[in-house]
């Protein structure tokens, strides 16, 4: 059963104000991360992202959705046009799909092949070390669907012409080819869940509750105190160069 909205947004409104002092923290700390959301399509990726980012200044927490790669970049190294993004000090970048586009979406639908995918597994998790070392907080979480939730969602699009745009071609072939995308993120996890990097899986059939559940998790993650902010007095209006009557 879904959460009550009054209950929803009460709780999501304390764990907000975590969050703005997460980012107020992030500020002064200089810290760096990058949090990764995956998952199926309908997974719920975008409401997710929107309920951790939509009260924060888009300078901290920088949100970022790339789309199909150029001609151009797909002869640069796999993970170079993600790089780009990465965080500077005092940032957060969340990452809607990732470098993992290679390991789900990109194998099952054919856009590279086993052998590029491979290479994928053995490099990932090198390349990752890298990140943590550098000293960039690397947070990952898998957003788990059930096959009838997403049905459920698919055709909510369907009949919903405000959710059209959320609709395409590449999503009616995914659902078709769930059991594939069932077997390539067993393996994803199988070669790229690491001690440093780990995976988080959030069972997102209750986009309500998983919003909680996703946003508490996130502020454990950082060891954020509470920094002192002085509320400013609020000045009278200077009415010497007021227009006359």
């Amino acid at each position: 059963m879904s959460m009550k909205r009054k209950h929803y947004e009460k709780r999501l409104h304390t764990l907000q104000v975590e969050l703005s002092k997460l980012q107020a923290w992030f500020r002064v700390s200089g810290e760096r991360a990058i949090v990764v959301f995956e998952g199926r399509d309908a997974a719920g990726k975008g409401g997710m992202i929107r309920s951790i980012t939509e009260r924060l200044s888009k300078r901290v927490f920088r949100t970022v959705a790339l789309p199909k790669p150029s001609d151009r970049e797909t002869s640069q190294w796999y993970p170079q046009r993600y790089v780009q993004h990465f965080p500077s000090a005092g940032e957060i970048t969340v990452f809607d799909r990732s470098w993992y586009n290679r390991a789900c979406v990109e194998r099952v639908m054919g856009f590279s092949s086993m052998e590029q995918v491979e290479h994928f597994y053995r490099e990932c998790p090198n390349f990752e070390r890298a990140i943590v070392n550098s000293g960039i907080k690397l947070i990952k979480y898998w957003l788990e669907v059930d096959q009838d939730v997403q049905l459920q969602r698919f055709r909510d699009r369907i009949d919903d012409p405000r959710k059209h745009w959320k609709l395409s071609p590449m999503d009616m072939e995914s659902r078709r080819k769930w059991y594939e995308y069932s077997l390539a993120r067993d393996e994803m996890f199988k070669h790229t869940d690491t001690v440093f990097a780990p995976w988080y899986i959030v069972g997102s059939n209750d986009q309500r509750g998983a919003r909680l559940n996703c946003i508490a998790h996130l502020l454990s993650q950082f060891p954020y105190w509470d920094v002192p902010f002085e509320i400013p007095d609020m000045p009278e209006v200077d009415t010497t160069h007021a227009y006359e009557d």
